[in-house]
């Protein structure tokens, strides 16, 4: 069951003369919304991360996240805070998927390093930290269509177990328009990855990215802000898939979270 939780546990070291408070969906997978005094920064895992001008901060939670974690809040004035948060344990599903290209599956040397320096720059794309929140706008849906796999689950590839399904998939047809969830700005295009073929991947500040990947066509550029609701590309079947759909997909800096916690925390506006 989906439980949206807030703080949990309490300080563990003297408060601040001023609020300091932790919410949002805390679960594996979840989004971490807070606030602290501004000029504060907010230390979380290997992070060290700036609050915003208003005080306002984001953090994600990772698939596999422990029943606690730590969150250090420095203020300009030396004073330190540290918040103990409880983590609810999540049931994964597991998906069997067959008739999924073999080559894909287990490549052969030279597919194995391409995917490899793909992997390396998502990352590298993913470490990155802007400051302007612009994740405020909240999110939506990307693409119309029913959810056809969930985050989280684990997979077994045409009988072999591979690494968890890291994003949303959303079902439709080719061609389909797929919007910006979020406002950003464009950090990454690349029309031939070897797993996620076309991709696009936004920057929405402050280590919450977004991707886009299977599509048929990019609309956009790196380095192009977008607003919610753009259109950034066309559902495709680029890549390891086994039919056309949008894989929708979330992280916090190289965190995974749940896109549809996102949705339910952060909900944005849709238009028309």
């Amino acid at each position: 069951m989906r439980i949206s939780l807030v703080l949990l546990l309490l300080t563990t070291s003297p408060a601040f003369a001023f609020d300091v408070t932790v919410e949002g969906r805390l679960e594996q997978g979840g989004v971490v919304l807070g606030t602290a005094p501004a000029g504060s920064t907010v230390q979380f895992k290997d992070h060290n991360i700036p609050v915003a001008d208003d005080g306002r901060f984001v953090l994600g939670l990772d698939r596999d996240a422990p029943a606690t974690a730590e969150i250090v809040i420095k203020s300009q004035a030396g004073e330190r805070e540290t918040r103990t948060i409880g983590i609810a344990k999540r049931a994964w599903d597991r998906e069997l998927i067959d008739e999924v290209p073999q080559n894909l599956v287990t490549p052969d040397p030279k597919t194995a390093k391409q995917i490899a320096e793909d992997s390396e720059r998502l990352r590298k794309a993913r470490a990155v930290l802007e400051k302007g929140a612009l994740y405020r706008t909240g999110f939506v849906k990307p693409a119309t269509g029913a959810i056809t796999a969930k985050f989280g689950s684990s997979r077994v590839l045409n009988g072999k177990p591979t690494a968890f399904h890291s994003g949303l998939d959303i079902g439709a047809n080719t061609g389909a328009a797929v919007h910006a969830a979020a406002d950003g700005k464009v950090v990454l295009i690349d029309a031939d990855m070897v797993l996620s073929g076309q991709t696009v991947m936004i920057d929405h500040g402050y280590g919450l990215k977004s991707i886009y990947i299977h599509l048929s066509k990019i609309a956009v550029t790196e380095g192009q802000s977008v607003k919610q609701g753009d259109v950034i590309g066309n559902v495709g079947e680029t890549g390891r898939v086994t039919g056309p759909h949008l894989y929708f997909g979330m992280s916090w800096f190289d965190e995974r979270i749940d896109p549809e916690t996102v949705l339910a925390a952060m909900p944005g506006k849709r238009k028309g």
